[in-house]
């Protein structure tokens, strides 16, 4: 049996073909109407079937509303998404959610969908990137919660805030994701990910105004491979410190990605004047291709964007059993290595193996520079490296 939701009334019907075993429910409406409600209804019953079940969100350009799909659910739930559903461009309900898929054991989205959070008009009224004081806008699409989960073959467009939000995974794949927004739109981060476990982001290309992939607090278990970042900011850990009560993060593994026109490359990013004191370790940056890259590799531990916190102050991250192997291309500008650790607090037990990573500039030639950690050199540097600690006054 199948559900046929449309935009005001629900009609039944018997779609040959499909498991007897599944419950198919599809939202029919005509292209351009508002199916928030259609979708919640299809969802509610889905989530409601005791068997695996799949939601059809058919061809077409729809209008969707703020809308959470929360679980828990007595079975499995698909979301095939074909069309594309587009978000209010109202910059002034200050909502800080637009799509919700949360507390689901067994959850798929896929379907070569869009998601278009309408952001160009919030763009101009965001200064979080600015101020702690700031009007929250809203995350394009969040994942909370969610066991078992594999996201695919979707798409996500000039969201007015983080693209997409993963926190409390367990065991979930990211795979051919692609995330566009121009290069001058704040807080796009494409995708943000925190207190989760196990979680793989395969073949994707991210292009955005902010970091391509943020990993913050009590992140464990990440594996990034073959994703395309840029323009962006590149691919970081952090920021951390920020809030109190912050979890560990650890075992982290970025490889086989390629950086192009960044403004920073591999980046670890923390607060002086931390509010917490945890720990992030066992980071690993390997085989990375760098096409005209700001500051390809960074250690910042004094990362305090306009001015908001006390530099003075060290910060009280700890960073240990962190690498970068196998790193090449160019950079934008001079500073090709700056490993930058925390006085109070220096990194432990950083490699730093085959680097090779080249700069034209006339202020030249490219430099490594370190501070507050003495690397353990493999291979090759090109720059050369530092081979011992070098403490700032």
């Amino acid at each position: 049996m199948g559900a046929y939701f449309g935009v005001s009334t629900i009609f039944v019907f018997c779609l040959l073909g499909f498991s007897a075993n599944a419950e198919l429910f599809t939202i029919g409406a005509p292209s351009g109407s508002d199916i928030t409600q259609a979708l919640l209804k299809a969802f509610t019953s889905a989530c409601q079937s005791p068997t695996a079940s799949r939601v059809v969100i058919p061809k077409g350009e729809f209008k969707l509303g703020e809308i959470e799909l929360r679980g828990p659910c007595k079975a499995p739930i698909e979301i095939t998404m074909k069309g594309t559903v587009k978000a209010d461009g109202n910059t002034n309900h200050g909502k800080e959610k637009w799509v919700v898929f949360g507390n689901i054991n067994g959850f798929k989205l896929n379907g070569g969908g869009v998601f278009d959070g309408e952001g160009n008009a919030a763009w101009r009224v965001n200064n979080c990137h600015k101020t702690f004081e700031c009007k929250k806008l809203p995350i394009s699409i969040r994942f909370d919660f969610l066991v078992n989960a594999e996201v695919r073959d979707i798409s996500s467009i000039d969201a007015k805030n983080f693209h997409m939000n993963v926190l409390g995974a367990k065991n979930m794949t990211m795979d051919n994701i692609k995330i566009t927004a121009p290069e001058d739109s704040p807080n796009t981060d494409g995708i943000h990910l925190g207190r989760s476990d196990g979680v793989k982001i395969l073949n994707s290309v991210i292009s955005t105004g902010d970091d391509c992939i943020s990993v913050g607090d009590g992140m464990k278990n990440l594996h990034v491979e073959k994703v395309v970042c840029g323009p962006g900011h590149g691919i970081s850990v952090g920021s951390l410190g920020r809030y109190g009560h912050e979890q560990d993060v650890t075992a982290i593994k970025i490889i086989n990605c390629t950086l192009q026109e960044t403004d920073n490359g591999l980046r670890i990013k923390t607060w002086p004047s931390a509010a917490c004191s945890t720990t992030a370790s066992d980071i690993h940056f390997e085989d990375i291709i760098l096409n005209n890259v700001n500051n390809p590799i960074l250690i910042d531990q004094e990362y305090c964007p306009w001015n908001q916190c006390n530099k003075k102050k060290a910060s009280t991250i700890k960073l240990a059993n962190i690498s970068f192997k196998k790193i090449r291309g160019t950079s934008g500008n001079k500073d090709a290595v700056k490993l930058l650790c925390s006085r109070g607090y220096p990194c432990r037990n950083v490699e730093i193996g085959d680097i090779n990573i080249k700069y034209s500039g006339a202020d030249g030639p490219a430099t490594f520079q370190c501070s507050n950690v003495s690397p353990k050199l493999l291979g090759t540097q090109s720059p050369k490296a530092c081979s011992a600690p070098v403490t700032k006054a």
